[in-house]
């Protein structure tokens, strides 16, 4: 389906998007970011797997998981599309006609989220969510049986220097000028949590832009965990 410039301008945007026929979604997360990031993301690849991509947005990663060969994708928001979030659903659809995409939608908060109410998946996405929760733990351990083969987690982090595991808490509006902004794990405490929940092998990438500079203060990175 073909959507004009004007049409897409009229949307309030967080993801830089291509919609085909020089029509580009004027968010506030540079393509550039997206492209950088979904190389890390999908860096072993997707094709052939079952996705869910959870706090999707205006869905950019579930419609490049798509692109790049998934078999079936289910995008998944509540904070943004119908939550206390400056997004709206209205971005992610008219994104998904103009590419005529079969990604799927399912309204839903994160601590809704189990096997029972989604099903489970061969690769869930986890990206920008975590340091969003309040009980980022309790909610991590639900989502985890959804993930059956690789959860993707990208996270804010803190205290990287540390070698024990802790997470940092933020109570007001600390972390990135943003209210909602709660928790920073360090690199330890992640794949502590994410080896608990039973994934046996954890890799670490900054996500980009980040340097991934080791600091106390904090940092930005991608955790892959396989099965």
């Amino acid at each position: 389906m073909h959507v004009s410039q004007e049409d897409v301008d009229q949307l309030n945007w967080y993801h830089t998007i291509e919609l085909g026929g020089g029509v580009v979604t004027k968010g506030s997360k540079p393509l550039e970011n997206i492209r950088h990031q979904a190389d890390t993301i999908f860096k072993d690849g997707v094709a052939g797997a079952s996705v869910l991509d959870v706090g999707a947005w205006d869905g950019a990663f579930s419609f490049e998981a798509e692109r790049r060969g998934a078999k079936r994708v289910l995008a998944t928001d509540y904070f943004c599309w119908a939550g206390p979030g400056w997004g709206e659903k209205a971005c992610f659809d008219l994104a998904r006609k103009a590419l005529d995409s079969h990604v799927e939608d399912k309204l839903i908060d994160v601590p809704h989220i189990t096997p029972q109410s989604v099903g489970t998946f061969d690769i869930v996405l986890f990206n920008g969510v975590f340091y969003h929760l309040m009980h980022p733990w309790m909610l991590l351990e639900r989502l985890a049986p959804v993930a059956t083969n690789l959860l993707v987690m990208d996270t804010e982090t803190a205290f990287d220097d540390e070698e024990r595991p802790v997470m940092a808490f933020f109570p007001g509006a600390e972390l990135n000028n943003d209210p909602t902004n709660w928790w920073a794990p360090n690199i330890a405490c992640a794949k502590a949590m994410l080896h608990h929940l039973g994934f046996a092998r954890v890799e670490v990438t900054p996500t980009w832009p980040y340097d991934g500079n080791i600091n106390r203060r904090r940092g930005r990175f991608t955790f892959h965990a396989w099965r």
